[in-house]
């Protein structure tokens, strides 16, 4: 039962507290909160090769211990990934994945196993993404042998269960019908066709026929293929002795066979995109999103510390970045506004502004928004916005190491990447040396105008119409090129209709 005395005699002992002799000696509080200091934060990043261990097999194995909770949590990285789909079973990989947890395994039905996860509180998935496929355990240290059990019944013997798989096969399809349903599903699946063209991976759709094609032989010849040690990376934190650990994973992995073809590449995009307005029509709707943008860079440049700080002034730091004060704050023509600049893995990425604001709005936005970018082409930026901007990253460079997951998360990617882990160790220090002129130097080089792909969806004809009260500003007019407009496809073909 609560006291209903406790919080008045509560309130009562901090104001004795409070004007306790020697009390406001001891803690001087400051006039303003602008008068506040603090201590230097001092940190000193871990290292991969800390926490990096290879077993016998060639399997490499970050593990992280942290005893404060009596938590463990193991996660696997696999070299796979839809990019390795056919072409006429698009969709295989992502069904292999969700169905080697949904399926159950060769010696447990898919309800049973549920069961016994569920009675363990333990969480078990598995998934397979653009470039890699994953699995995660999470579970209670002294249940720790018993799900690792699970996990790897899971990882080496899937059931894919055909009930679970049929069911699967039918969301799927279900869900093509609402493809054409939402204006940010239609914009980023568009935006992505725009700089990556139709080709690629990464914008390939699933079709009912690609879908329906799939079999449960197709996804037991897939796992067969990629999983296997020599395509594993585990990442181990929480509660664990690593040796032990280590043992446990030789144990389990043993007598696994390492398949010797090499896994595919991922492929780059053999597409360049067109500059443009390109306008999708949705009638239904009564805002406008936009996108507008062209192909970035990738990791390895040396000026990506550069355009960390440039995007995040242009429009990537949130109520700071210029975007969002202007379009937001100063105009009030949208709830949000920013951009990405793009460094990807295995080729370019991509430079990206976009907002969504009122129909009639949609042409004075955008036309802001492509001032800041020509602003932070042609002034330096200000003092104070590279001294926070740089704070920012600096300051907040420890929230990498936050927890023991995020560690061994961290550095399990680098390693799957190829990624030289000493970058850590000069992340800051390359951040702090980015100056105003630095700013400009990669603005003027990296964002070019003349090459901006601006897309638009939405009711096209109030849009077009524009603003009555400030008819300057037209829309095609902000479009170094051709105007172009593009039809929503059929949902279940993704056959685009011809114009």
């Amino acid at each position: 039962m609560r006291c209903r005395y406790c919080a008045p005699m509560a309130w009562i002992a901090l104001a004795v507290l409070l004007v306790a002799p020697g009390f406001a000696e001891a803690q001087t509080i400051p006039a303003h909160p602008t008068d506040l200091t603090y201590d230097l934060l001092d940190f000193t990043p871990p290292t991969s090769a800390e926490h990096r261990y290879e077993l016998s097999n060639g399997v490499v194995v970050f593990v992280v211990e942290d005893h404060e909770l009596p938590l463990v949590s193991v996660s696997l990285l696999v070299r796979t990934g839809s990019y390795l789909d056919p072409a006429d079973k698009v969709g295989l990989a992502s069904l292999t994945g969700g169905q080697m947890r949904a399926g159950g395994t060769t010696s447990m039905s898919a309800a049973d196993f549920d069961e016994q996860a569920a009675f363990l509180a333990a969480q078990i998935g598995s998934s397979i993404g653009g470039t890699s496929g994953g699995a995660n355990l999470g579970c209670l240290t002294k249940d720790l042998q018993v799900c690792l059990d699970l996990f790897f019944d899971m990882l080496r013997n899937p059931g894919f269960d055909a009930g679970r798989f049929a069911l699967a096969k039918s969301q799927s399809i279900q869900q093509m019908q609402r493809r054409n349903d939402a204006t940010r599903g239609i914009e980023g699946r568009e935006f992505g066709r725009l700089m990556r063209g139709s080709d690629h991976f990464s914008t390939s759709p699933r079709t009912r026929a690609t879908v329906e094609a799939i079999t449960r032989d197709d996804m037991r010849a897939f796992h067969r293929r990629y999983y296997h040690p020599g395509n594993f990376i585990f990442a181990v934190s929480g509660d664990v002795d690593t040796e032990m650990m280590l043992s446990e994973l030789e144990r389990r992995l043993d007598g696994w066979a390492v398949v010797s073809d090499p896994v595919p590449t991922v492929p780059k995009p053999a597409f360049t995109p067109e500059p443009g307005l390109y306008l999708v029509d949705k009638p239904d709707v009564n805002q406008g999103r936009v996108s507008l943008g062209h192909l970035g860079t990738t990791r390895d440049d040396p000026d990506r510390y550069k355009l960390l700080v440039m995007n995040d002034i242009l429009g990537g730091g949130g109520f700071s970045a210029r975007l969002l004060t202007r379009v937001r704050s100063d105009e009030g023509l949208a709830y949000s506004a920013s951009s990405s600049f793009g460094v990807g893995v295995y080729y370019p990425g991509v430079f990206q502004a976009g907002f969504q604001s009122r129909s009639e709005t949609v042409a004075r936005a955008t036309a802001i928004v492509l001032e800041e970018i020509e602003r932070i082409r042609t002034e330096p930026v200000q003092e104070e916005e590279l001294r926070n901007s740089i704070g920012y990253f600096v300051e907040t460079f420890s929230r990498n190491f936050s927890s023991a997951g995020s560690t061994a998360g961290l550095f399990a990617n680098d390693e799957y990447t190829g990624r030289d882990p000493s970058y850590l160790t000069s992340y800051r220090d390359n951040i702090a040396a980015v100056t105003a002129a630095d700013v400009l130097e990669v603005a003027q080089r990296y964002l070019d105008p003349r090459k901006l792909a601006i897309l638009v969806v939405g009711n096209l004809e109030a849009i077009l119409a524009g603003d009555p009260e400030q008819p300057e500003f037209s829309l095609e007019d902000l479009s170094l090129g051709a105007v172009v407009r593009i039809p929503l496809p059929e949902p279940f073909t993704m056959v685009y209709p011809v114009p």
